[in-house]
């Protein structure tokens, strides 16, 4: 297999700096090739491409912004590999990544796959604390590669693995966003390919975010579930319902404790410590563990309540989505 790395990248030319610095220092022999796509950026990084010109075989391409779904796209098919390694352009590489896909691939070929994501050190600690909530089997991030199954695996394309013949088939990312890689991952399901979880084929995703945007982000993807639900019926989950509920029985938990009937709030009080000890344990640090619960805070809140709203309008007032929601749709 020839690998080609496809890597959109928008008004961000710092994190391609630090992404492409990690891709030059890997361990293995495997040859491969990197493609930038710089998708209608006004700060764009050809700079820092012709920094990795001799130490990378790198290919720099810019278009219109039309978003990452389409930009991906765009880098796949002027790629020269037969197989492609989707990254965010805020992600680290581990210097043995490219082996550990190899030999995963080899041990079981798959036509798409996906990894987890993880934190390095020198993050700060809201990256920290954003990172373990994201990736916590105590909060919906457990799906990202820590508790849902290693088969029909959901890859997210922070981190993921298509051949080229997959991507052929199924024509690519949509133009949903968020929402693009479930979707991608369903419709490669539909046409016969299999996708899996590589455990070991982490990155160090470093994500630059606010607490405000954290709450735009995570609730733009409660927005975007009931409409690939919608979609894809059949692949509905009643856990998809949790961060909804979660905020749903918070609201009630509030309304009773001022009705002197303090019991269920007791539950929510012990979920937020146990989730405090966790973080506190695994980072070993208290600030990031008081982050970590403020974070599962805004990530219940923002996914439930972007949730509650899109299941309104997709399935009691029956609007089309890109009428509900223009916002989570490209222009293509």
């Amino acid at each position: 297999m020839y690998f080609s790395f496809i890597i959109p990248v928008y008004n961000r030319p710092d994190e391609i700096d630090e992404l492409l610095d990690s891709l030059s220092k890997f361990t293995s022999i495997i040859p491969f090739e990197v493609v930038v796509v710089e998708d209608g950026s006004t700060i764009t990084c050809d700079a820092i491409i012709e920094k990795y010109q001799s130490k990378l075989t790198l290919s720099y391409y810019f278009k219109p912004n039309s978003g990452p779904g389409d930009s991906r796209n765009y880098g796949m098919r002027v790629a020269k590999g037969d197989y492609f390694l989707i990254l965010d352009s805020d992600c680290i590489l581990p210097a043995d990544y490219l082996t550990q896909v190899e030999r995963s691939l080899k041990a079981e070929y798959v036509d798409c796959f996906g990894g987890p994501d993880a934190a390095l050190d020198s993050f700060s600690d809201i990256q920290k604390a954003i990172n373990f909530t994201m990736t916590s089997f105590l909060t919906t991030g457990g799906i990202r590669g820590g508790s849902e199954k290693v088969t029909q695996f959901q890859p997210r394309s922070f981190n993921m693995g298509l051949s080229k013949k997959a991507f052929e088939a199924s024509n690519g990312f949509g133009n949903i966003h968020p929402g693009e890689d479930p979707d991608l991952s369903i419709r490669l399901w539909n046409l016969g390919f299999k996708t899996k979880l590589i455990k070991n084929a982490f990155v160090y995703h470093k994500r630059r975010i606010s607490w405000d945007k954290f709450q735009i982000q995570v609730n733009k993807f409660g927005k975007a579930r009931p409409i690939l639900n919608a979609w894809y019926p059949e692949h509905a989950k009643i856990t998809f319902w949790f961060p909804g509920l979660f905020v749903i029985g918070f609201g009630l938990s509030f309304v009773l404790l001022l009705l002197n009937w303090p019991y269920f709030m007791a539950l929510y009080a012990g979920y937020f410590l146990l989730l405090f000890l966790v973080s506190w344990i695994q980072n070993k640090n208290s600030t990031i563990a008081s982050y970590s619960v403020y974070a599962a805070i805004i990530q219940f809140y923002g996914y439930g309540k972007g949730f509650l709203k899109s299941y309104y309008k997709i399935f009691i007032l029956k609007q089309e989505p890109e009428v509900a929601f223009p916002e989570l749709f490209f222009k293509k």
